[in-house]
């Protein structure tokens, strides 16, 4: 196969965040905040830490977009009782209120793309897509190196 995997989900990323801008303005949201929105609509009251480590985003990154979100009503932060050094993160009533269409942002543009896919060529794509990641996530990039290098060298 004489492809970039990379370059393909870069494509659909940018192509992605682009959509979302725009489909998201009218909330007054943007595409970066969404993933964000999106875990705690499943899982409200997390800590912002947590927040972080599921969505694998910096902890500095995840501090700016639910600050982003506290001004903007969508989020409140409050200390968790059980370690008050950790800051609980919960949906507003606006953002509840929002939920569903705010969830339907994202599965027009999922249905979009995939709208000419069978029912079994979208559980392989969800499959081999959820591994890549699951990859990626534990991927030691100092070995990776070493690797590339020993072939090369």
């Amino acid at each position: 196969m004489n492809g970039s995997v990379g370059r393909l989900v870069s494509i659909l990323y940018r192509k992605q965040q682009v959509y979302l801008n725009g489909a998201l303005k009218p909330f007054g949201l943007t595409a970066s905040e969404l993933p964000v929105l999106s875990c705690l609509f499943g899982n409200d009251g997390v800590s912002q830490e947590d927040l972080s480590c599921f969505l694998s985003i910096d902890k500095a990154s995840t501090a700016r977009t639910v600050q982003s979100l506290v001004d903007k009503g969508f989020l409140t932060k409050e200390k968790d009782p059980s370690d008050r050094r950790a800051n609980r993160i919960l949906l507003t009533a606006r953002a509840l209120r929002q939920k569903e269409e705010i969830g339907e942002v994202l599965q027009r543009w999922t249905r979009f793309l995939t709208e000419d896919f069978g029912e079994e060529s979208l559980t392989v794509l969800f499959r081999l897509l959820e591994e890549m990641a699951r990859k990626a996530s534990t991927a030691d990039l100092r070995e990776l190196d070493k690797v590339d290098d020993e072939k090369n060298g």
